[in-house]
């Protein structure tokens, strides 16, 4: 890999007339193998290498990305900014961040497995074995849309007209199968995924198989149900949607825009005492993890929602600026070379109940386990997604359940938070366990009269 050191960007942006630059570059190999039916499709070695620029000027400024890290490349990337920054309007909010903000020390979230730095061979081999193990789970498996894995290995470096070069390193490897049962004539597709930034943390590729089989199988014969009012319990993988929904919700960006629902709502109840939402950079080898933002601000846990009232936001410098709030050092920098800003390892602190508990408390409901489609306003918060599951019944997973749609307000639905499980999982950056709505419609796909 190239030596991480981008401060000779700054040092050519400030000597072609910037008043003040910081530079973001990123460099990734990756390694992908996809497989169906035991044949092997595609197999990707990439090598990329990209650096998001801003300049700033007295009166102005602009960002922008280029793959070309060539000194010419970079000096076009450099002259082209400062040509755009001398025709911006005045951006009172804009600026990098203050020499203060740099400051402190940087945590180690050890991130980098240096095992996840070599050929092809690994992901190809994951792969075969998880198609495999999932296409011999089950008889009623009758074939595979396929399986997919991969590595990376990536390094981060951040520089700035105010602070020393930092930079980390992280890898990440996933794999993912996608299989399909039937019965009857009747077919339903089950898909089971793992990712993990260190080799031992990643499951077995055959497990990964047998639980893809075993979510294809156990949804045959599913049903629709009536139109009906009732609660509902989301599994962690649609619980954790539920999150991302609200992470959105709780960007800066949104939030300076007034197109979020939890816009001005600091200090104020948006969800049940139960419910307290945690954000945090530093957790050791998670998948959200990293030791500075994409500006360089070192990273630090918060609460985002506590015991049910939103307690803060996720800014940027200019988010912050522009609400008159501290920077929460939660800047993202975009392909392009925007700055946003968004969420790291974000999720529900767990709660005190089993699954088992959770659904032996619904005496009739729903136990959702897949959610399709945008169906999320989050300017109003209004919430409408179709769903699968099981239908509940005297505390027991009756029978499956398909081609419905759940439908609600978000600010509603958390306050509705009855019981949060016990059993939280990091699969993605955002998590959460188990979580029992009280109340929310309910629609089968024979009726629209719900919604018309």
């Amino acid at each position: 890999m190239m030596q991480m050191d981008p401060s000779w960007i700054i040092h050519l942006a400030l000597s072609r007339g910037a008043v003040s630059a910081d530079a973001y570059v990123v460099e990734e190999v990756a390694h992908e193998a996809y497989v169906r039916l035991g044949e092997l499709e595609s197999l990707r070695t990439s090598r990329e290498t990209r650096c998001s620029l801003r300049l700033f000027l007295r009166n102005g400024c602009a960002a922008g990305s280029t793959s070309d890290l060539s000194p010419r490349g970079v000096e076009e990337l450099v002259e082209n900014l400062l040509e755009l920054a001398r025709d911006a309007s005045v951006d009172e909010t804009g600026g990098p961040p203050s020499v203060d903000l740099l400051g402190g020390g940087l945590d180690d979230v050890t991130l980098w497995d240096p095992s996840v730095a070599g050929s092809a061979v690994d992901a190809t081999e994951y792969a075969r074995r998880a198609e495999a193990a999932a296409l011999r789970a089950d008889r009623r498996i009758v074939s595979s849309e396929g399986a997919e894995a991969f590595e990376r290995d990536t390094r981060v470096a951040y520089a700035a007209s105010v602070c020393p070069t930092r930079s980390f390193r992280a890898s990440l490897l996933g794999v993912a199968v996608t299989v399909i049962a039937g019965q009857d004539d009747r077919m339903q597709q089950g898909h089971w995924y793992t990712t993990a930034r260190w080799r031992r943390g990643l499951a077995s590729p055959d497990d990964v198989g047998r639980e893809a089989a075993r979510r294809a199988c156990r949804r045959l014969g599913a049903t629709s149900v009536s139109n009906c009012e009732v609660p509902i319990v989301f599994d962690p993988e649609t619980a954790a949607t539920l999150v991302q929904a609200l992470a959105q919700a709780v960007s800066g960006q949104m939030v300076c825009r007034g197109t979020s629902w939890l816009a001005g709502r600091l200090g104020e109840r948006v969800a049940a005492s139960a419910v307290t939402i945690i954000d945090d950079p530093v957790l050791p080898k998670a998948l959200g993890s990293r030791p500075f933002d994409g500006e360089g601000v070192p990273a630090r846990p918060m609460a985002v929602v506590a015991a049910g009232v939103l307690d803060r936001y996720l800014l940027d410098v200019r988010s912050a600026r522009a609400l008159g709030l501290p920077p929460t050092g939660r800047a993202v920098r975009e392909r392009e070379g925007a700055v946003t800003a968004g969420p790291t390892n974000l999720y529900v602190k767990p709660g005190p109940s089993s699954p088992k508990e959770i659904i032996g408390s619904v005496d009739q409901g729903l136990y959702l386990t897949e959610l399709s489609g945008p169906g999320v306003n989050i300017a109003t918060g209004d919430y409408s997604r179709a769903a699968s599951g099981f239908w509940i019944e005297q505390g027991r997973l009756a029978f499956p359940v398909h081609e419905i749609t759940i439908a609600g307000n978000l600010l509603d639905l958390w306050g509705r938070v009855e019981m949060v499980g016990a059993d939280l999982v990091f699969r993605r950056p955002i998590a959460a366990p188990t979580l029992k709505i009280g109340r929310m419609v309910v629609a089968g796909a024979p009726s629209k009269s719900l919604f018309d």
